[in-house]
């Protein structure tokens, strides 16, 4: 938020500067949107396996909101496999071995997730992220996307265990609304967050008017 007085041109410009990448993002033009489908077509080029995760993949099932990274979920082979090819040519390490990279044409954050670690605070745990065989869907563009039900785990499973991450049970929350979610929905899911869902659908019912 700006420090400059209320209703001056100096307060107004960052406000709408934040309105026109909003507009951007939903029509996806956004340098986020840009950054998707160039790691999309890198790592489809060299046939490794990939799913989007995180805020991306929730917008793909309904929930539409902003964010500021691409998450995607990979084998460790196909994460060493990308750096191998690209690191330098159009992506950079955050730092010395890190999983997380840097778009150097766009600057946008690829925030990469391993298969077989665990959701929230990383501790062995009954949810888990699986075989990328198991838990595709394609979106409106062709792009493989974890599927509704364990998108909705793995949320859950974070924002249990992770005090820092409540955007994640809020997530729940709106994809419960906008895919009108049943409350037997819950039967779908892992036990370890079946009672967490429950609550969040109660909640999921108070209409925000």
């Amino acid at each position: 938020m700006s420090d400059a007085p209320f209703g001056t041109l100096a307060f107004v410009k960052p406000v709408l500067q934040a309105a026109r990448e909003a507009d951007e993002f939903f029509m996806k033009r956004s340098p986020v949107h840009e950054a998707l489908e160039r790691i999309a077509r890198a790592l489809s080029a060299l046939e490794i396996p990939f799913v989007v995760v995180g805020a991306l993949a929730a917008n793909a099932h309904g929930h539409v909101r902003t964010t500021a990274d691409v998450d995607i979920l990979l084998t460790r082979e196909g994460l060493e496999a990308f750096k191998a090819r690209w690191l330098g040519r159009g992506w950079v390490e955050r730092f010395a071995g890190s999983k997380g990279m840097k778009d150097s044409v766009t600057g946008v954050q690829i925030d990469v997730l391993l298969t077989g670690e665990y959701p929230g605070d990383g501790k062995v745990k009954p949810v888990v992220f699986l075989n990328l065989s198991d838990v595709v869907v394609r979106d409106a563009d062709g792009v493989p996307v974890v599927a509704l039900d364990t998108l909705i785990e793995l949320k859950l499973a974070s924002g249990m265990t992770a005090a820092h991450r409540p955007r994640d049970l809020d997530d729940v929350i709106q994809l419960i609304r906008v895919n009108d979610l049943p409350r037997s929905y819950a039967e779908e899911l892992d036990p370890y967050v079946r009672e967490r869902f429950d609550a969040l659908w109660e909640a999921a019912q108070y209409s925000e008017e």
